[in-house]
């Protein structure tokens, strides 16, 4: 029995040329995919390529001990800082940046 996750609820409807489609359909074919399952399958993973793309962070060795050393000793608060926080305060905008993952490069 299908959960609630996997029940299709969304629909979503584009145009395009003649020649664009004729192109997804011989891709889909190629892929033995209909030319729907096609489709969602490649936008979802350029979906998840690009979403990874502007939420990972990745260091170098060298950043990530440089990072570690800054959480675990942080700069006292001076002036210049003190007011940063309350122009953050101020903007509205969450605390949390977004980012979710750190990957360390070796």
């Amino acid at each position: 029995m299908p959960t609630t996750e996997t029940i299709k609820q969304e629909r979503m409807h584009i145009r395009l040329d003649t020649l664009s489609k004729q192109k997804l359909e011989k891709a889909a074919s190629y892929s033995h995919k209909k030319l729907s399952e096609f489709v969602l399958s490649q936008s979802l993973s350029a979906a998840e390529t690009i979403i990874s793309e502007h939420e990972r962070l990745t260091l170098s060795s060298d950043d990530w001990i440089l990072f570690l050393d800054a959480l675990e000793n942080p700069p006292s608060k001076n002036a210049k800082l003190k007011e940063a926080l309350a122009l953050h305060k101020k903007s509205g905008h969450p605390s949390f940046l977004g980012l979710h993952f750190l990957q360390l490069r070796i």
